[in-house]
Protein backbone atom coordinates (compact mmCIF):
# COMPACT_ATOMS: atom_id res chain seq x y z
CA UNK A 1 0.00 0.00 0.00
CA UNK A 2 1.11 3.31 -1.04
CA UNK A 3 0.08 6.17 1.03
CA UNK A 4 0.72 9.95 -0.81
CA UNK A 5 1.36 12.82 0.86
CA UNK A 6 1.59 16.35 -0.78
CA UNK A 7 1.99 20.07 -0.31
CA UNK A 8 0.58 21.38 -3.55
CA UNK A 9 1.87 24.58 -5.14
CA UNK A 10 0.12 27.76 -4.68
CA UNK A 11 -0.95 26.47 -0.36
CA UNK A 12 1.13 27.67 2.78
CA UNK A 13 3.71 25.94 3.74
CA UNK A 14 2.66 23.98 6.91
CA UNK A 15 4.48 23.01 10.21
CA UNK A 16 4.72 19.20 9.42
CA UNK A 17 1.61 18.08 8.21
CA UNK A 18 0.27 17.81 4.73
CA UNK A 19 -2.66 19.22 2.74
CA UNK A 20 -3.36 16.07 0.87
CA UNK A 21 -3.32 12.89 1.94
CA UNK A 22 -3.97 10.01 -1.06
CA UNK A 23 -5.36 6.47 -0.16
CA UNK A 24 -5.84 3.81 -2.38
CA UNK A 25 -8.92 1.64 -1.92
CA UNK A 26 -8.41 -0.61 0.92
CA UNK A 27 -9.20 -1.26 4.59
CA UNK A 28 -9.28 1.82 7.01
CA UNK A 29 -9.88 2.02 10.43
CA UNK A 30 -11.48 4.89 12.45
CA UNK A 31 -10.75 5.68 15.57
CA UNK A 32 -12.77 6.70 18.18
CA UNK A 33 -12.16 10.18 20.04
CA UNK A 34 -8.93 9.62 22.02
CA UNK A 35 -9.64 10.41 25.47
CA UNK A 36 -6.83 11.16 28.03
CA UNK A 37 -8.48 8.09 30.07
CA UNK A 38 -5.86 5.49 31.53
CA UNK A 39 -7.23 1.69 31.67
CA UNK A 40 -9.34 1.67 34.40
CA UNK A 41 -11.50 4.99 32.59
CA UNK A 42 -10.46 7.28 34.91
CA UNK A 43 -8.84 10.99 33.62
CA UNK A 44 -5.59 11.39 33.54
CA UNK A 45 -4.15 15.17 34.39
CA UNK A 46 -7.12 17.06 34.84
CA UNK A 47 -6.94 20.20 33.22
CA UNK A 48 -3.07 19.53 32.50
CA UNK A 49 -2.72 19.25 28.55
CA UNK A 50 1.25 17.70 28.95
CA UNK A 51 -0.34 14.73 30.85
CA UNK A 52 -3.15 14.56 28.39
CA UNK A 53 -1.67 15.02 25.20
CA UNK A 54 0.69 11.86 26.37
CA UNK A 55 -2.15 10.14 27.65
CA UNK A 56 -3.84 10.06 24.23
CA UNK A 57 -0.60 9.06 22.64
CA UNK A 58 -0.55 6.17 24.43
CA UNK A 59 -3.94 5.27 23.74
CA UNK A 60 -4.07 5.74 20.25
CA UNK A 61 -0.72 3.61 19.91
CA UNK A 62 -2.35 0.88 21.42
CA UNK A 63 -5.65 1.31 19.47
CA UNK A 64 -3.60 1.75 16.09
CA UNK A 65 -1.23 -1.82 17.08
CA UNK A 66 -4.49 -3.75 17.42
CA UNK A 67 -5.44 -3.11 14.09
CA UNK A 68 -1.97 -3.84 13.01
CA UNK A 69 -1.13 -0.62 12.13
CA UNK A 70 0.87 2.02 14.00
CA UNK A 71 1.66 6.19 13.22
CA UNK A 72 3.05 5.59 9.53
CA UNK A 73 -0.30 4.30 8.60
CA UNK A 74 -2.72 7.55 9.65
CA UNK A 75 -4.14 9.22 7.13
CA UNK A 76 -6.14 11.95 8.96
CA UNK A 77 -5.92 13.93 12.33
CA UNK A 78 -7.96 16.39 14.21
CA UNK A 79 -6.84 17.28 17.46
CA UNK A 80 -9.65 19.21 19.77
CA UNK A 81 -7.91 21.92 22.39
CA UNK A 82 -10.05 23.47 25.25
CA UNK A 83 -8.89 27.15 24.41
CA UNK A 84 -8.85 29.90 22.53
CA UNK A 85 -5.03 30.74 23.23
CA UNK A 86 -2.97 30.53 20.24
CA UNK A 87 0.02 29.17 22.56
CA UNK A 88 -1.90 26.56 24.27
CA UNK A 89 -3.03 25.22 21.00
CA UNK A 90 0.42 25.34 19.56
CA UNK A 91 1.84 23.74 23.15
CA UNK A 92 -0.06 20.95 22.20
CA UNK A 93 0.85 20.57 18.58
CA UNK A 94 4.57 20.26 19.68
CA UNK A 95 4.16 18.16 22.12
CA UNK A 96 2.01 15.79 19.62
CA UNK A 97 5.17 16.16 17.15
CA UNK A 98 7.52 15.18 20.28
CA UNK A 99 5.32 11.75 20.89
CA UNK A 100 6.24 8.30 19.70
CA UNK A 101 2.95 9.05 17.64
CA UNK A 102 4.70 12.03 16.03
CA UNK A 103 4.63 10.30 12.61
CA UNK A 104 0.78 10.66 12.45
CA UNK A 105 1.06 14.12 12.42
CA UNK A 106 3.00 14.68 8.87
CA UNK A 107 -0.67 13.50 6.83
CA UNK A 108 -3.38 15.63 6.81
CA UNK A 109 -4.27 17.03 10.08
CA UNK A 110 -6.43 19.86 11.91
CA UNK A 111 -5.88 21.40 15.21
CA UNK A 112 -9.10 22.83 16.83
CA UNK A 113 -9.81 25.34 19.59
CA UNK A 114 -13.19 24.17 20.86
CA UNK A 115 -15.35 25.11 24.14
CA UNK A 116 -15.58 22.02 25.37
CA UNK A 117 -14.92 18.00 25.56
CA UNK A 118 -16.73 15.39 27.21
CA UNK A 119 -15.13 14.96 30.65
CA UNK A 120 -15.01 17.94 32.94
CA UNK A 121 -11.23 18.57 33.06
CA UNK A 122 -10.58 16.86 29.83
CA UNK A 123 -8.89 19.93 27.66
CA UNK A 124 -7.71 17.65 24.51
CA UNK A 125 -8.93 14.86 22.23
CA UNK A 126 -8.25 13.11 19.33
CA UNK A 127 -9.49 11.73 16.29
CA UNK A 128 -7.65 9.32 13.91
CA UNK A 129 -8.11 7.56 10.70
CA UNK A 130 -5.89 5.42 9.32
CA UNK A 131 -4.89 3.12 6.05
CA UNK A 132 -4.20 -0.76 7.05
CA UNK A 133 -1.80 -2.49 5.47
CA UNK A 134 -2.93 -5.30 3.70
CA UNK A 135 -3.44 -8.58 4.87
CA UNK A 136 -1.04 -11.16 3.88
Amino acid sequence: MTITRSNPEGLHSTPGYHHVTVVPAGRTAYLAGQCPLDADGALVGRDDVDAQVDQIAKNALAALRSVGAGPEHVVRTVVYVVSDDQTVLARVWRRLLASPLAAAFTTASTLLGVAQLGFTGQRVELDVTAALPEVP
